[in-house]
């Protein structure tokens, strides 16, 4: 399935976590910023332009060292179609050097609504006679809180496309306890839906042991993490929160099984931005986001 494709790339460079590309025009240089205005003015198609100059830099910048990228289809949705497109020239790009794509969308329905997330995201539309990737990221998250309804229309698409896809479990997020940690007779909210990813995962089986249902569970939550880990042998766990939000590597080790493997971990902020953090030339912020990724991969390595 999907994600055996994920640890392969994880195997390749030996570094288990992906860079959230959520970008903002604040994050991109000046120099970047004032020629897509020139030639497009301060428009969307100009705000567009420089993020997909910005992103393909970081890209060219991680590909060999990174295995996977994680953009959150928000930060381009709020640049109109305009960001749309660049989102899809994002995920285009990426795949073609070789990176695991993991779209961070949060798409939540049921039936053939949720069918449709599923075809845009990670299937192909029929046109005519003719079958057609919209985005084709290859996994995407999804909230599994309106259950099975929410989940099974995406199972098949997967299936037929080699996709996964991470559900919400634990988030990262101070105010997830309010829902997440409350019981349902003996186990809490977050436990139960880990437990259905496991039967989820049933249907999408893969090769290492894990299947194509991973799921979201917060390095802000250590003690949850190991729990969980413990618990869904079968369940990939993508962790947000590390670096911008608190998490540390001692924070996200338990999320991790006897051989390394079982989780992914996402810094966005602190790749994007560690131009603006080590204060070096704008001209060198892919080589500054290079050098974070690798600082990253060797804190948490340490810690497997």
């Amino acid at each position: 399935m999907s994600l055996d494709r994920m640890i392969e790339n994880i195997r390749r460079t030996g570094n288990p976590t992906v860079a959230g590309l959520d970008p903002k025009l604040s994050y991109i240089p000046a120099y970047i910023r004032e020629k897509a205005f020139a030639e497009f003015g301060e428009t969307l198609d100009g705000a567009a332009a420089a993020i997909w100059e910005y992103n393909k830099a970081l890209i060219d910048a991680l590909y060999d060292i990174v295995p996977a990228v994680k953009p959150q289809a928000a930060y381009y949705e709020m640049y109109g179609w305009q960001g749309m497109k660049t989102l899809t020239q994002t995920i285009a790009y990426a795949k073609e050097k070789g990176m695991f794509v993991i779209t961070d969308g949060k798409r939540n329905d049921i039936g053939t609504t949720m069918e449709a997330y599923a075809t845009a995201h990670l299937g192909k539309t029929a046109v005519g006679g003719r079958l057609l990737p919209a985005f084709g990221g290859d996994a995407l998250t999804v909230n599994g809180y309106l259950g099975s309804d929410g989940i099974r229309p995406l199972l098949g698409v997967c299936r037929e496309t080699d996709a996964g896809i991470f559900v919400l479990v634990k988030t990262s997020n101070p105010s997830s306890g309010e829902l997440q940690d409350q019981l349902l007779g003996d186990k809490t909210v977050y436990r139960t839906m880990g437990d259905n990813c496991e039967k989820w995962g049933e249907e999408l089986p893969g090769k290492y042991g894990y299947s194509g249902v991973g799921a979201v569970v917060g390095a802000t939550y250590p003690a949850q993490l190991t729990e969980l880990r413990e618990s869904l042998p079968h369940t990939y766990f993508l962790v947000p929160g590390y670096g911008a939000q608190g998490g540390g590597a001692k924070d996200v080790a338990g999320a991790f099984d006897r051989d390394g493997l079982g989780a992914i971990v996402n810094s966005s902020r602190g790749i994007l931005c560690a131009w603006q953090k080590e204060n070096c030339a704008p001209e060198d912020f892919a080589g500054a986001a290079r050098r974070e990724a690798l600082r990253m991969k060797e804190d948490i390595t340490s810690v497997l």
